[in-house]
């Protein structure tokens, strides 16, 4: 879909408009499209207090119910509530890897229909098209599905194999993009779109609306296949922040940060990898981060047998690291990460191996201190004082001892953080902390948790990893409390309209009476 730049205000306000399109926009234009959730009359739910509650209103569609009411009694492993119920209703005992069938089924009401715009800088499926295509997600297949369409019917359409009942994210980044097709979406979508502005401003009316300005990338109606820019503007009654945290990699902050050997990106180490700079005769890699992330840069590392050290602050025992989390039949590589930051820890007080001139195969007779995993070293509890020009790095413990590693590249993998610089402030009065920097973990965006609308800006909405939510079966749940809370806006707007035709009908009459 083409935008146009508009100098003054059109007529034909959107209800909504999304920043945003990966499986968070999707899924809410999805369910802003008319498709409309209903409880099944042969549904059965095994929590029974839910499915007590679900059987009062068997008529009624899950918009047009209590959401605050379905909620109560719910529990799950996300701590905004309507996302726990979306997601028990649509997978049942997901948690225990259960393929219980939704007591949910959906019907396509064009009457019930929000017009909408979806505005995203690449194809539909936003971060997922730029990640990594061989890995595995974290998620279980069924975990990474929106609404109406299997991803394992779609997968078996494609003649592809689920492998542990995980997926690639190219494969999800295809399946996304196909179900905005399948689901005819597409004429809602707006994609190679960034915004640069999002503010609210006045109508002659005393109304505000919210402006959205911003570019779109097209082909250039001249010879070639040059690509221009050409600035839109649209305005909104409401606007939807659904951008993801995947666009600003965070930063450790100190001396030599941005030295050439220094990077943020598991892509820069493929890049690296792709162009022959790191080999097995490099030296060692630096990791930094303890998150999924950095296990796959420990893995891409090690199976080219490039030595890898492996820096992080929590003890390797810590509960809230993340492979302390997952179940190891279903994720035996990330068990092997965490296997190895166990077994080959640097002990403290002992002279760092050189692991440049260490054997990458284990010795037979296991001389070697670090038979198990060669070419692999972890420092917990530690991390980086400073970055040299040199190529090397100063590593500190809890106790201020300081190690010196020789490196050829150095990866911190410590998070992201969300791009909203089209927001006053960077978004920060939106956030909990108005203080601190918006992060998916420690200072999400403050909204109302059964409408997902911003409590500091009416109109506003966020959802997905802004308000904390990083897996996609959680964030299902924001699409539903957005579009019930809207519909329940535009419902109340046309009673009132009603109820003013009606009285100046009533005067009228009156006056002609008289």
């Amino acid at each position: 879909m083409e935008l146009h730049n508009k100098d003054t205000f059109s007529e034909d306000i959107l209800p909504v408009v999304i920043v945003g399109n990966g499986p968070s926009g999707i899924c809410l234009s999805y369910l802003l499209s008319g498709y409309t959730p209903y409880f099944s009359p042969d549904g059965f739910h095994p929590n029974p207090i839910l499915h007590n509650k679900l059987t009062e209103n068997p008529l009624l569609s899950l918009f047009d119910q209590d959401l605050e009411y379905l909620c109560e009694g719910v529990e799950g492993r996300s701590s905004n509530p309507v996302a726990v119920l979306f997601d028990a209703l649509l997978l049942p005992d997901g948690d225990f890897g259960v393929d219980c069938a939704s007591p949910l089924i959906w019907r396509h009401e064009p009457e019930r229909a929000t017009p909408h715009l979806v505005l995203g800088k690449g194809p539909p499926g936003g971060a997922w098209h730029a990640m990594e295509g061989s890995m595995l997600t974290l998620s279980l297949a069924n975990w990474m599905e929106l609404p109406g369409l299997k991803l394992k019917d779609w997968m078996r359409d494609k003649r592809r194999n689920l492998r542990n009942d995980r997926a690639t994210p190219a494969e999800i980044a295809s399946y996304y993009q196909h179900y905005v097709a399948k689901m005819d979406l597409e004429k809602s979508f707006a994609c190679g779109t960034t915004v640069t502005s999002v503010s609210r401003v006045s109508l002659e009316s005393g109304c505000s609306v919210w402006k959205i300005q911003g570019l779109q990338r097209r082909a250039s109606s001249g010879e070639g296949n040059e690509v221009v820019e050409v600035p839109f503007t649209v305005y909104a009654e409401n606007v939807v922040l659904a951008t993801g945290t995947h666009d600003i990699p965070a930063c450790l902050g100190v001396d030599g940060e941005n030295l050439p050997f220094v990077c943020h990106s598991f892509w820069e180490l493929e890049a690296a990898i792709s162009s022959g700079r790191l080999d097995r005769a490099s030296e060692p890699v630096l990791v930094v981060g303890a998150g999924l992330t950095a296990a796959d840069a420990v893995l891409a590392a090690h199976h080219l047998n490039t030595p890898v050290y492996h820096a992080f602050r929590r003890p390797v025992s810590d509960p809230a690291l993340i492979f302390n989390q997952l179940p190891k039949l279903l994720y035996p590589e990330y068990h092997k990460v965490h296997q190895m930051m166990s077994q080959q820890q640097h002990k403290v007080g002992e002279t760092v191996v050189n692991l440049s001139n260490q054997p990458l195969s284990s010795p037979a007779d296991g001389t070697s201190p670090y038979t198990c995993y060669p070419g692999y070293l972890s420092f917990p509890k530690h991390h980086v004082a400073a970055f040299r020009p040199d190529g090397k790095c100063v590593l500190e413990d809890e106790r201020g001892l300081q190690t010196v590693l020789q490196v050829s590249m150095a990866l911190v993998l410590i998070g992201a953080h969300p791009n909203l610089s089209f927001l006053q402030e960077y978004g920060r009065p939106l956030a909990l902390d108005s203080e601190e920097p918006i992060s998916c973990r420690r200072n999400p965006l403050d909204v109302d948790p059964y409408k997902y609308e911003c409590v500091k800006e009416p109109g506003m909405y966020a959802m997905g990893p802004l308000v904390g939510e990083n897996f996609v079966r959680f964030l299902k749940g924001g699409a539903l409390a957005i579009v019930c809370d809207i519909a329940r806006k535009r419902s109340k707007k046309r009673q009132e309209k009603c109820t003013t035709s009606s009285l100046n009908i009533q005067l009228t009459n009156c006056t002609l009476e008289a």
